[in-house]
């Protein structure tokens, strides 16, 4: 079984900023890409931003410049540092990941993490 949690949602004036935590855990064999989506409420989940086991990182047009991805491999760990935030950022986030389990070693499925919640205030 494999774990996402999320931390690091809250409440922020515009402009402000938030830091995003995700770990992964339990029977993880190898991590590909990890990733942040969000969903706002009548919208449909869209790619934040990913980045893959090397480091390589890619973002939607909409935060480039303003958040930014990091991993650390060792510690299944993936964060989204999130700054110059704008009540449109305002939405439920998820962390996302490519991961091999012990048990399906070579093959790669996407975990979710359960979401957690950033609303920017205007």
């Amino acid at each position: 079984q494999v774990r996402l949690v999320e931390s690091g949602g809250g409440l922020v004036q515009a402009g402000g900023s938030l830091r995003l935590s995700c770990v992964a855990s339990g029977s993880i064999f190898s991590i590909n890409s990890m990733g942040w989506y969000r969903q706002a409420p009548g919208k449909q989940r869209e790619l934040v931003a990913s980045i893959t086991s090397e480091g390589l990182t890619d973002y939607a047009d909409f935060v480039k410049g303003r958040f930014t991805i990091s991993r650390d491999n060792a510690k299944n760990t993936v964060w989204l540092q999130m700054n110059s935030l704008k009540p449109e950022d305002t939405a439920d986030y998820y962390c996302n990941g490519r991961i091999a389990t012990t048990t399906t070693t070579g093959r790669y499925f996407d975990f979710w993490g359960q979401g957690t919640q950033v609303t920017v205030s205007s």
